[in-house]
């Protein structure tokens, strides 16, 4: 297969028109006392690069990752840059309508889960519109909500010169659901002092790695097998009755 064209790098008449293109989507948010402000966008980038890799396609190009997100449940952490959802939803739809001048299909890959409900509602809106645009999360199964072991090992494989694991602590462990009222209320510092939402303990690049490759296997089939629910997410099975 060949490799993908790095859109950022490239000159346009290297540009493939009709290509899949995968566009990461992260944030700049507060990661805890040990993670970078670049971690979900890091973790979209290396999953849409890695995916890029192994789609069994001629042409693939890899855009530059949108790096700012909706992240205002961080907003009470200093450094955090959030342009919020109405913003968000008006980058994701005027960058497909952009691309959709001269690429084929576009897939957004996620990072941040502060931007699932306006990358539902921006896909929604595209696809009406005739856009064939849809996304997928990279977040492996099982794992703790922010800046916890799952991101520490992802991060300790993908950038290890970034994390400072001796700041590394504990915040608050309860299960997502559980937390998600007091998030909504409170956000991120109100449940968290350190902004951390999990234990960062025992975190590896060994399964850090495991986990990127996970990641990227994941997207690769939801690429391939291309359902979609009514949303524009990429899904293992569409819902019955769903169009």
């Amino acid at each position: 297969m060949p490799e993908p064209v790095e859109l950022a790098r490239a000159t346009w008449p290297t540009v493939p028109e009709g290509a899949l293109v995968l566009v990461p989507v992260g944030s700049t948010e507060q990661h805890g006392p040990h993670l970078p402000f670049h971690t979900d966008s890091t973790i979209a980038a290396a999953v849409a690069r890695g995916a890029g890799h192994q789609l069994p396609y001629e042409e693939v190009v890899l855009a530059p990752t949108l790096t700012y997100g909706a992240s205002g449940e961080h907003a009470g952490f200093p450094g955090t840059l959030s342009i919020g959802h109405e913003a968000l939803h008006a980058v994701l739809v005027e960058t497909v309508r952009s691309l959709s001048l001269w690429a084929g299909r576009v897939v957004l890959v996620n990072g941040h889960g502060g931007n699932v409900t306006t990358l539902d509602a921006a896909c929604a809106q595209l696809r009406h519109e005739g856009h064939d645009v849809t996304w997928l999360g990279c977040a492996p199964p099982g794992g703790d909500a922010h800046a916890g072991r799952t991101e520490t090992s992802i991060m300790l494989h993908l950038a290890p010169h970034d994390v400072r694991l001796p700041e590394a602590a504990p915040g608050d462990t309860r299960p997502l659901p559980e937390l998600l009222p007091h998030l909504m209320a409170h956000g991120v510092r109100g449940v968290s002092p350190n902004g951390v939402l999990g234990d960062p303990t025992g975190a590896t690049a060994e399964e850090g790695r495991a986990l990127v490759e996970a990641m990227v296997s994941s997207a690769v089939r939801l690429v391939t097998a291309g359902r979609v629910d009514p949303r524009g997410r990429l899904v293992t099975a569409v819902p019955q009755g769903a169009a």
